[in-house]
């Protein structure tokens, strides 16, 4: 089968659907591909598809129809002790009463492997997730981010080619979760992994990916690196869901600028990557870090200060504005702006993108 060396992972025209043949679709026909050695995140709300295309990748849906290839070979019939996935999940899925090195090696032991073998791979996996020493430990006796260590050194153990996580860190808590997601990230390049991971935080993914891929109704909304969904969103829901966009009406003027109620933004078609603007109708989606609170007078549209909250590093501002209420988050801690107060708002050449209306 013809695919190129570098796909990791491939899906083509994949569907799937559960029940007989007038059920609805929950994937519907969709395409790409996963490079060898790169992490892609599938991102969209519940419901969306993201975890069943993340199962079937692992060999533990089948397909209604399609292809699914893994380092170029077609898996689509394969059970998932045929196709060299391992998977993490959600709840770690230890044995509580197995110790730390007897839950790390299991995929070994039933596998077969030579005792001796099993037990240099189970210490080298541990290494690498930084759990040396604790192999005589139960689940029980390791807080929330060791478990998350054991269940990613069980699945490096079995050494996959393709590695995936289904809300890994979404048991964990905020501190911990940025941490175990840069260990992610930096054990994936160490190792070159290909790791498909499934996630519904924005932050997450922007965080650990190669490549995002949104999905929308079981279909995929947009697909790109992180900087192009963030900075260049293709719809008005991939907009709203990377992060906090505000979307607001637009008019798209014949030299390619569009009007923002009294703001007019030159060369707006760059914004858009050399897709043409056609004149008329869309929608301007701008993020908080977008505005720049100036003095009265000194920016495009006039607002006055509703809310105001100090964060420590940011402040926060909710503004009544001609264009509605506009939350803001501005990096000058040291001015404040109370409500009340009568500012104007400019809006600076990041965080702002025009999608179709």
């Amino acid at each position: 089968m013809s695919s190129s060396s570098h796909d990791g992972i491939e899906f083509r025209n994949i569907t799937k659907r559960y029940g007989d043949a007038a059920s609805p679709l929950v994937v519907k026909g969709i395409s790409f591909k996963v490079p060898r050695g790169t992490l892609t995140t599938i991102l969209g709300p519940s419901g969306c598809g993201k975890t069943t295309t993340l199962r079937m990748i692992a060999g533990l849906e089948m397909p209604t129809s399609g292809q699914i290839l893994i380092e170029g070979r077609d898996v689509t019939a394969l059970g998932p002790a045929e196709r060299n996935v391992s998977m993490v999940f959600q709840s770690y899925a230890l044995f509580p009463h197995m110790d730390v090195l007897a839950n790390v090696s299991y995929g070994l032991t039933v596998s077969g492997v030579a005792k001796s073998e099993i037990a240099r791979r189970a210490e080298a996996a541990m290494a690498s997730v930084g759990l040396t020493g604790y192999g005589a430990r139960l689940p029980s006796e390791l807080s929330g981010g060791q478990q998350q260590r054991v269940a990613l050194a069980r699945a490096l153990v079995l050494e996959p080619a393709v590695l995936l996580f289904d809300e890994p860190l979404s048991n964990l808590d905020a501190r911990l979760r940025r941490s175990m997601r840069e260990e992610i990230r930096t054990l994936q390049q160490r190792l070159g992994l290909t790791v498909a991971y499934v996630t519904h935080d924005q932050a997450e993914a922007l965080a650990v990916s190669d490549q995002i891929i949104v999905m929308d109704h079981g279909v995929i909304a947009q697909a790109g690196t992180p900087h192009e969904l963030y900075e260049r969103p293709g719809s008005e829901f991939v907009a709203g869901f990377m992060g906090e966009a505000m979307l607001f009406d637009g008019e798209s003027l014949p030299d390619g600028s569009v009007r923002l109620g009294p703001i007019v933004l030159a060369r707006a078609q760059e914004r858009r990557e050399g897709r043409t603007l056609a004149a008329g109708k869309v929608k301007v989606a701008v993020r908080p870090e977008a505005w720049e609170v100036v003095p009265a007078g000194a920016g495009e549209l006039a607002a006055v200060v509703a809310k105001s909250a100090y964060l420590g590093s940011t402040r926060e501002y909710t503004f009544d504005t001609a264009l509605g209420a506009i939350f803001v988050v501005s990096p000058e801690v040291q001015r404040a702006w109370q409500p009340g107060d009568t500012v104007s708002l400019r809006l600076a050449g990041h965080g702002l993108s025009v999608v179709a209306a």
